[in-house]
Parts: C-alpha cells; structure tokens; sequence
C-alpha cells in the first residue's frame, strides 16, 4: 500500500515501478482499478508523462467496448470500480488498486465479485491517500484485498480484537486502547507512507477560512429540531435526519409530494424545493466578489444547490458534465466558476492548473472526500497559495459537521505516524 497525501505523486511513483516491473519479467500485465472519471481523464494523460513506453487502454464504456479494450495488446489495462462484478476472464499478474479506499467495505458487492478472482493476482498494489478517513474501521477492507495476512480473512474477528461495541442496536464500535498502535504494527510492513518532507516544500500553502452566517429567521430549523426530537430515531433514519437539517441550514428544504398515478392505487413521490432563506448565497457572493471574481471551485452536495448556482450564475458556471473538454478549459484559465459534487470530483482531477480558489457551499460528512476535492487544487504543479473557503451557518448542524471532520482528520493523522514508524 502506498499512502501519501492529495498531489505528493502517486500516480507517478506507481507508473515508474509498473514500468520496471515490466522490464524485469516480475509481471506480464497489469490491471489497473479505479473511479470512472480517474480512468479517463488520469491514468491516460499521466503515462504519456512518466512512462511513455507503456501502452495502455481504458476498459470503460459498452460492454463490446470493454472487451475490446481487454483484448488489446497492451500492457496496462486501466477498469472501473462499478463494473468489478463483469470482470472477464484474466491475464493479469499485477493489479493497482488506485484509491483503495472504495474497497473499505467487505460486505460490498464490488469488494465481493473481487474476492472471486483476486488470487489471480501474484502483486497487488493500493494507491490512496485517505487510509483512515473515516475512523479505523475502514483499515480492515483494504489491507484485505493486498494482502489478507495482515488483518486476517474474517471482519468479525477483526473487530472482537481491536474493538467494543457500545451499541449492538446502532452497530456502534469503539476502538479498544492501543488498537491503533497495534493494527498499525502489523500492516507496516506492507506499507509505504511518502515522507513529508520529501514534497511539502514543493507546494504553496493551502489556506482554510471558515466564512459564517447567521440564519434571519431561525424559527423553521429550530421547528423541525424540535419535530425530530420525538421521533425514535434509527441508525437509518439518523443520516436522513441529518440530511433534512443540513438543507435547512443552507436555507431551504426538500418537500416530499405524493400524486395518484394513473394506476389505482399507486402513488408517485416528487420533492419539491422549499425556500426560506437566501442567506448561504448571499455569502456566496461575498467571497466570490471579495475575491475578484477570480476562477473558482465552487463544491455543493445537492441537486438544488447546483440549481441555484445556475440561476445565479448564468454564462459563467460550468459542472464537469458540460462537455468533454471541460478540465482542459478550467485548466486552461477560461472557466470562471466550476460547480463540483464531492464524489464526482474526489478522486484523480487535475484542477491546479486552472485556479487557485475553492469554496465549500456545503460540507460532505466524509473525511476522504473533503480532503481528496482540496487536493483538486492543492497538488503538484499549483503554483499559487491556495484559499479554501468553507461557508457555515451559525449554530446550525454545520458547525458539528465540521468539528466532525477535524475529528476524523486526528485519527487519520495519528494512524499515520505510527506506519512511519
């Protein structure tokens, strides 16, 4: 496992070593797994940097487009994550597993059509830079699918010895003392963690600035708190009940509407955005003009954010669906504003070259995501300071969002040190 932070190199580091591992004879052919867009507009533009002499095809696309690439020739066949259950027939030998963390969950049906063929593999890399994003948990799939000695075959068994569970009806666990300690004593001999020093002092300073607001009317949050306070919340229901406050805090929310069908007794469900407050973009302007209007990152979570920004902004907002040259135009400086979500643009972008500017409209939960879409503009070749605005509503759920996410940073970093030995 390589583990190194957004932007140190990790494509680079793992292209250089394929190549020579080639030339050795030490593998015939390699697979290469990744998100979507990574296959695309990553692993393609970064070997023609690093390792000209490989050839390479993408195996994304129809079915018949997939084979063909399978049946090519060349020494590198780059696949997605979504399509591991229509893996075909191998002949690989070496397997790269980039941002490895989407194989965090054993029980997954991704993690488990792997499984069926990983043995096939005699190396097995994994590229990422958020090895304990989410707590420590996310450890166990991982190191599995590299190397299963590690941590043993079975989770269970994983969490009885390294965990307590504090509630069998939310499926709570917590870390047992010294467990990280010790599940990082056993995996450090199948790691590499890129030192620091060795590109810190390449990289201009990223700079976060929470920006705050203040809800003019708090009474619609504080109404629906109040009706979430007397229902018996549920492990399930919890991450929609934090959805709904998340959307308030950004001053709207979505209505859920149902409508007869033309089928007796069937009924159709619509949501409806509701508009209470304009206060989050009204913030919104501020920075951007503060700004200059310089070109800029805007990140959002949900579809009517992104619908507002396009009411808002139109002829000079762009999402990464716009056409299939919309990185090489934000890169090349005529991109204003480009919309992201976390998940489409978490992972591999090369965004530094276009700006300097992002905002976070709305913040993800997740710990890898808000540091992978940071690392759109903070990476290797940004040659300007890099400013990360984060826009919070005053005593609302944002503010616990975000002490969440420093959280999780701690144990990521501490997790860290201890593989450095």
């Amino acid at each position: 496992m390589i583990l190194a932070p957004v932007g140190a190199g990790k494509t680079a580091i793992t292209l250089t070593a394929m190549a020579e591992m080639l030339r050795d004879g030490a593998v015939e052919r390699w697979l290469v797994v990744a998100p979507k867009r990574v296959c695309t507009d990553v692993w393609p533009v970064e070997v023609k940097k690093w390792s000209p002499s490989l050839t390479m095809s993408v195996a994304i696309g129809s079915a018949a487009q997939r084979r063909a690439a399978f049946e090519t020739d060349a020494q590198v066949v780059v696949f997605n994550y979504d399509n591991l259950d229509k893996l075909p027939e191998l002949d690989f030998d070496g397997v790269v597993f980039d941002e490895l963390t989407r194989l965090k969950n054993p029980s997954g049906k991704r993690f488990k059509s792997l499984l069926k063929v990983l043995d096939r593999f005699k190396v097995r890399w994994g590229l990422t830079g958020s090895f304990t994003s989410n707590g420590l948990e996310d450890v166990f799939g991982q190191c599995k699918v590299v190397d299963e000695r590690l941590l043993g075959r079975a989770k269970g068994a994983f969490m009885q010895q390294y965990f307590v569970c504090i509630n069998r009806d939310f499926g709570e666990w917590m870390p047992r003392k010294g467990a990280l300690e010790q599940v990082m004593t056993r995996i450090r001999p199948a790691t590499f963690v890129l030192e620091p020093g060795v590109y810190k002092d390449k990289l201009p300073p990223c700079h976060v600035v929470e920006m705050r607001c203040d809800m003019p009317d708090r009474e619609p949050y504080e109404k629906m708190k109040r009706e979430f306070m007397w229902q018996d919340i549920t492990a399930l229901s919890a991450a929609a009940v934090t959805t709904k406050l998340q959307q308030m805090a950004g001053g709207w929310v979505y209505d859920t509407v149902s409508e007869a069908s033309d089928t007796a007794g069937v009924f159709k469900s619509y949501k409806y955005p509701h508009w209470f407050s304009t206060h989050r973009f009204d913030l919104l302007d501020e920075v951007l003009e503060g700004n200059q209007r310089a070109n800029t990152l805007i990140v959002y979570n949900f579809v009517e954010e992104l619908a507002e920004l396009k009411r808002r902004y139109p002829g000079r907002l762009w999402t990464l669906d716009d056409g299939s040259d919309v990185i090489e135009r934000w890169n090349a400086g005529k991109i204003p504003l480009l919309a992201v979500h976390p998940k489409s643009a978490g992972h591999g972008l090369n965004l530094q070259h276009g700006g300097c500017h992002m905002v976070f409209l709305s913040l993800p939960w997740s710990l890898e995501l808000y540091e992978q879409v940071v690392g759109r503009l903070h990476r290797s070749g940004q040659e300007r300071d890099v400013w990360v605005y984060v826009l919070l509503t005053n005593k609302t759920i944002d503010e616990r969002i975000w002490a969440a996410l420093a959280d999780k940073r701690a144990i990521s970093d501490v997790a860290l040190e201890e593989l450095k030995g």
